[in-house]
């Protein structure tokens, strides 16, 4: 009888469907694996069952030379996940296992607006994971769009969301960026064309990705990276690329659980008259009147209204 190739484990390192290259913990090889079967996640659809950062326990195929079957998946601490672009009715897990997220935004070209920050912010609070801001091109901002930037500062720092501000053209701002990464698996997200690629090719210059220009017409930029992947910054220090993200809609989030993974909502639920308050028009709302008071920026309640209403997600 021919014994069983020995389980390792390891962590996928890179999703392309169908197959999964896999870093084994022991040795630090990469592997190519598929998955024995179909998994399924315990109430939750998704489309891709495996996703970059899982831990998984996997066997190599002696006849294959470094290839693998993925038997098992270890359970995710946290996940960043969004509504499926190919199979609506299915959500996409868009990194798993993450110490922090990182937001890279611009106020320049293509301006990314705050309906999306938000959401992206809010899909982070629902999942535990820490997230900053990284407001990137600022090479490109003149007095009046740095003033700008510093009331948007602001206005997110206020509630607890750290803020950087950087130029992966220039280098400015390049350091703080360095020093946030250190020692921690960190997922980079933004909508195609805040600079990204160009950012990962400023710290990790070994890795020279594929950069794009922005499209004159659409003032968009056009997608660079195809899967996600996570990256070596140096041991023990990872970067999760990602697919430029032209919208984002919530997963899993029921109305009446919105206003708590808004924090300056959150420590005024208990103060509002009713407790299913949905903090609309209701009389005696404390949010409705913290932002009457400028107590809560209007552009974070304005986000708010339109994740309730479920309205364009790529605002």
């Amino acid at each position: 009888m021919i014994p069983s190739p020995p389980a390792m484990t390891g962590t996928v390192v890179k999703s392309t469907g169908s197959w999964y290259i896999v870093r084994d913990h022991a040795t630090l090889a990469l592997h190519r694996c598929r998955l024995r079967g179909k998994f399924k996640h315990k109430g939750l659809k998704v489309s891709n069952p495996l996703a970059v950062g899982d831990v998984v326990t996997f066997s190599v195929e002696e006849q294959t030379e470094g290839a693998g079957v993925i038997d098992h998946i270890e359970p995710r601490r946290n996940y960043i996940i969004r509504r499926s672009v190919h199979k609506t009715e299915h959500a996409h897990i868009v990194a798993a296992n993450l110490d922090q997220a990182l937001l890279v935004v611009t106020l320049a070209s293509p301006a990314t607006s705050f309906g999306f920050i938000d959401r992206f912010l809010v899909t982070a609070e629902a999942y535990s994971i820490p997230a900053t801001l990284v407001f990137n091109k600022l090479d490109l901002y003149d007095e009046e769009l740095l003033d700008y930037l510093g009331q948007v500062q602001k206005m997110y720092e206020r509630i607890g969301y750290p803020t950087l501000r950087c130029s992966a053209e220039t280098g400015e701002g390049l350091a703080d960026v360095e020093v946030l990464l250190d020692s921690k698996t960190t997922l980079l997200s933004g909508h195609s064309g805040v600079g990204k690629s160009t950012l990962i090719n400023a710290i990790v210059p070994d890795l020279d990705l594929k950069t794009d220009e922005i499209s004159e017409y659409s003032d968009k930029g056009k997608h660079t990276t195809t899967y996600a992947e996570m990256l070596v910054v140096r041991p023990g220090t990872y970067l999760i690329d990602t697919p430029g993200i032209k919208e984002l809609a919530l997963v899993d989030i029921r109305p009446g659980e919105l206003a708590h993974f808004f924090p300056e909502m959150r420590e005024r639920l208990n103060q509002c008259r009713y407790h299913n308050c949905r903090h609309v028009e209701e009389p005696g709302c404390a949010v409705h009147e913290a932002v009457e008071k400028g107590k809560i920026a209007m552009p974070r309640y304005e986000s708010y209204l339109s994740m309730l209403a479920g309205e364009d997600n790529r605002r």
